[in-house]
């Protein structure tokens, strides 16, 4: 399928008016359906538009035109143009470009990801809100020439990076974070290969029998105790 013209309705009512092309070859090298073509040449379509001439766009020849008006069965063909313009490349590299009117709100930014997010390295903060080195080191010393009267502002909410890029800078540093050592939380559980084994066993029995002998001494000893002091009342 061949591209058509830029300005398909514009092109098409130049066309309609200028020349003496069928509605079909009109329709079909402007991607149109010929009643819409047909609506354009009685005023009931596109009645507020201006024509558009697709030879000085460089959209058609003047001698394809006469080709296809000789020929009511030829198709038109846009004009390639000769003139390649290169292609530009987008590069990520370097500091995220800031508007004029986000600029001054980029120091607040600064000290919000300071305290927020201290793990993030000044590389990273450079490409979140498109800073300088020395910037930053002045926040955070606070030797910044407006330092009295900077409020830590998320820079997301003022538009200076996305959501995205500011979870994805966080979860680098988080990669790169060091694990933190396991912390003693007191007495646990013994291994099993130890609270199995016949000494643990062997041991764990006799204290619990030496326990149990005591207690049923005591209770002995308090029984006998309350049924002499029963015996005294008595008598």
């Amino acid at each position: 399928m061949s591209q058509g013209p830029l300005m398909p309705k514009a092109t098409a009512v130049w066309l309609v008016e200028n020349t003496s092309l069928a509605f079909e070859q009109i329709a079909d090298f402007c991607k149109l359906h010929p009643l819409e073509v047909k609506g354009i040449a009685d005023g009931e379509v596109a009645a507020g538009i201006k024509g558009l001439d697709p030879i000085t766009t460089g959209q058609l020849t003047r001698d394809e035109i006469e080709k296809a008006q000789k020929t009511p069965s030829y198709k038109l063909k846009v004009a390639v143009s000769k003139v390649k313009l290169p292609e530009v490349k987008r590069t990520t590299k370097g500091p995220r470009y800031t508007p004029l009117s986000r600029r001054q709100d980029r120091p607040n930014a600064i000290l919000w990801l300071l305290r927020n997010h201290p793990e993030l390295k000044d590389a990273q903060i450079i490409r979140l809100v498109g800073t300088t080195k020395s910037t930053i080191q002045q926040i955070r010393e606070r030797t910044h020439w407006n330092s009295g009267s900077l409020q830590p502002m998320d820079p997301v909410t003022l538009g200076l990076c996305t959501q995205i890029d500011l979870d994805f800078e966080v979860q680098r540093s988080a990669k790169d974070r060091p694990a933190n050592l396991a912390v003693d939380g007191g007495a646990t559980l013994l291994p099993t290969e130890v609270s199995t084994a016949t000494d643990y066993t062997e041991a764990d029995e006799h204290h619990r029998s030496a326990r149990d002998e005591k207690l049923n001494a005591d209770s002995v000893f308090a029984k006998l105790k309350g049924m002499r002091s029963t015996e005294e009342d008595e008598d």
